[in-house]
């Protein structure tokens, strides 16, 4: 289902994806994709690729993280970061076995600190998704607590209904409420 969807998904959204890159390069210049080191099934460590949003060199003026009216974000970035739009390279990684479509977001490694050895293992018995149970219930705007708790639910009754559920959620939250 992962690949399928993935590849319909690049092949129906090209218009976009391509007026997203042109929009990125018009703005801040090359390169107009960002590649993050994220943990994944089994802790393993890849590259998650993402539209870039913020500023050249934005690891470097400040954390891992982003805040309300983080001066890092360029104005094309806090549109994309709204609707979305910057998660969209990440069906690469799908097609890659990274990700999957639906799965806990994959986390930065010094994200590994805030769980327990059992909860991260639990963590990491899935693969990490592009959205998840904690985006289409608080998206960016729950606590670190929630999202990790809402990470180890979804690990826990992961299934294809839950999935699709988390799919279609996924659509309604696109309206660019709670992200930063």
């Amino acid at each position: 289902m992962d690949i399928v969807l993935s590849l319909l998904a690049l092949l129906g959204l090209a218009p976009l994806l391509l007026l997203t890159a042109l929009a990125v390069v018009a703005e801040s210049g090359l390169p107009v994709l960002f590649r993050q080191t994220r943990l994944g099934l089994g802790g393993c460590e890849f590259g998650m690729f993402k539209f870039r949003s913020m500023v050249q060199n934005a690891a470097a003026l400040g954390p891992y993280f982003t805040q309300d009216k983080d001066p890092r974000i360029t104005r094309v970035g806090r549109l994309i970061r709204r609707t979305s739009i910057d998660e969209l390279p990440q069906l690469l990684n799908v097609l890659l076995g990274d990700m999957s479509l639906v799965g806990p977001r994959p986390d930065v490694p010094v994200q590994r600190g805030l769980y327990t050895d059992a909860d991260w293992a639990q963590r990491c018995s899935v693969r990490p998704g592009i959205t998840g149970l904690a985006q289409v219930v608080n998206r960016s705007q729950g606590s670190e607590g929630e999202r990790l708790a809402l990470d180890l639910r979804y690990t826990r009754e992961a299934c294809v209904w839950l999935d699709l559920k988390i799919m279609w959620r996924t659509l309604g939250r696109l309206s660019g409420e709670g992200a930063n």
